[in-house]
């Protein structure tokens, strides 16, 4: 069969154990990814997986474009849709999942052949760490498509900056796009002309340090230029605080900070969601660090149908020295934040998800106005961004023996 496909993602039809495609808006990136499977899923059969770092649904994944994509082919005889999967005659199979809150269970695929990762910016380190070893049938591939947003995402250095070994990767643009309509030129044009920096990231693909509305970008930017995140090692003869932000249906965040001296040595970070408190707990266990308090928000404080223990008596119960970090408005914790935070040195690669969670916690927008509200936008972000604040809110507080200077060890460099 005859197909039209777009010169710039033919390598996507050479086997490579990595296919990058990333750009701006309007390049087809997608488009061109879902035809191909399609093709070649025809040709063989294939078992793809295609993921994203958020999926709450199967409106949130490719599904519905590959299915369009199939009727404009004329491929309806070959593939079968369902509600949450695509099938060839052939034994060709899609199926869909998110990595953030499934890449636990994604250990188990066996088989795969292809890993579609699509809107791939978002994927955390942590994920990707998970799933790259478990796509490892032989000659199997990971493709990624996505429109970068921050030069430090770890998709974007860890495909783009620093490609790995038998990576194909490509930068495509809406002018790589030989079906790139009209009334996105129109819309290009006007952002171009309003604003320039924004239609640099949007339609051309340029990175930037924060995402608009970022509510640390001083913070982020004063810390980048000062090499604060960089490595910084555990110090054996210091004990380690950790503070959480609780959540069973939502992310449960934990940053593990050490004081010296005058400054505070964000050492190590860990979320995940899904899981009870023992799971946590055993987290703590099996990295190598001397604990002192374990602070908690206060509803740390509310008691559980299931256990009829607080999440703070279970902490108690287990061994842990526990306190409730005190209780003050958001913006009150944030702007705490903003007055320690350069006093902070983060390990870069512990701290990945983390850091990457701070320089994407934004306001919200009003959808009526369109302007940035005065809250605090809440998503996958907010959580590690809620930790910190807390770990902010208990220094400032000066509820905590770390309030109290140390000897000062202003001469240390990492």
């Amino acid at each position: 069969m005859q197909a039209e496909f777009p010169e710039a993602l033919e390598f996507l039809f050479h086997p490579a154990r990595y296919k990058c495609a990333w750009g701006g808006r309007g390049s087809g990136k997608s488009w061109g990814f879902a035809r191909a499977l399609l093709l070649q899923g025809v040709a063989r059969p294939l078992q793809v997986l295609c993921a994203r770092e958020i999926q709450k649904s199967i409106t949130d994944s490719v599904h519905r474009l590959l299915s369009s994509q199939i009727d404009t082919m004329g491929l309806n005889g070959i593939y079968t849709v369902t509600n949450n999967a695509v099938r060839g005659i052939n034994g060709t199979s899609f199926t869909f999942a998110g990595l953030r809150h499934n890449v636990q269970s994604l250990k188990s695929i066996e088989g795969c052949d292809v890993a579609w990762i699509e809107e791939a910016q978002m994927v955390s380190k942590s994920s990707w760490e998970t799933l790259i070893p478990t796509i490892r049938k032989p000659g199997s591939e990971i493709w990624i498509s996505f429109n970068p947003e921050l030069d430090t995402d770890e998709t974007y250095r860890r495909f783009v900056r620093d490609p790995p070994p038998n990576a194909v990767v490509r930068k495509v643009n809406h002018c790589d796009n030989p079906w790139f309509p009209e009334v996105l030129r129109e819309e290009m044009e006007i952002l171009k002309a309003r604003d320039y920096d924004a239609y640099l990231t949007i339609w051309e693909g340029h990175t930037r340090q924060v995402l608009d509305g970022a509510i640390y970008t001083n913070e982020i930017r004063a810390a980048t230029s000062e090499d604060r995140f960089t490595r910084v090692p555990y110090d054996v003869s210091k004990p380690v605080e950790t503070f959480w932000d609780l959540g069973r249906a939502d992310m449960t965040s934990i940053w593990f900070v050490q004081q010296i001296g005058f400054e505070f040595r964000v050492i190590d970070f860990y979320q995940n969601r899904g899981f009870p408190l023992a799971h946590y707990l055993k987290v703590l266990q099996e990295k190598p660090y001397v604990y002192s308090t374990c602070w908690l928000p206060h509803d740390a404080q509310n008691e559980l149908l299931a256990s009829e223990r607080t999440i703070e008596q279970q902490m108690r119960d287990s061994g842990r020295d526990v306190r409730i970090v005190p209780k003050v408005f958001v913006t009150d914790g944030i702007n705490a934040l903003r007055t320690l935070f350069p006093r902070c040195w983060f390990d870069q690669e512990r701290c990945a998800d983390g850091i990457n969670a701070l320089r994407r916690y934004r306001y919200g927008v009003n959808p009526v106005s369109n302007q940035w509200t005065k809250e605090p936008l809440h998503d996958i972000n907010s959580h590690a961004a809620d930790a910190l604040r807390y770990f902010a809110t208990a220094m400032q507080e000066g509820d905590s023996g770390w309030s109290k200077p140390l000897k000062a060890n202003i001469g240390w460099v990492v």
